[in-house]
């Protein structure tokens, strides 16, 4: 997760339609939330959770909920 939000902060840093302002608010953002040791089971929470909301009502239609 670390080395994708290295890229991602790169490839913010190269964007030239957005001031530096907001580059830098962005990219604050970004090193916030890669230096949150939660934020990846966090990741992976809202992906399951997703996963769920897509599926019950099929699990519901078959009795299984």
């Amino acid at each position: 997760m670390k080395n994708k939000a290295d890229k991602i902060i790169e490839e913010v840093n190269n964007l030239e339609n957005i001031d530096n302002a907001k580059k830098e608010a962005m990219i604050e953002k970004i090193n916030e939330w890669k230096s949150d040791s939660k934020a990846e089971s966090n990741t992976l929470a809202m992906t399951f959770e997703k996963f769920w909301i897509e599926l019950e009502p099929i699990f519901a239609e078959l009795g299984l909920v």
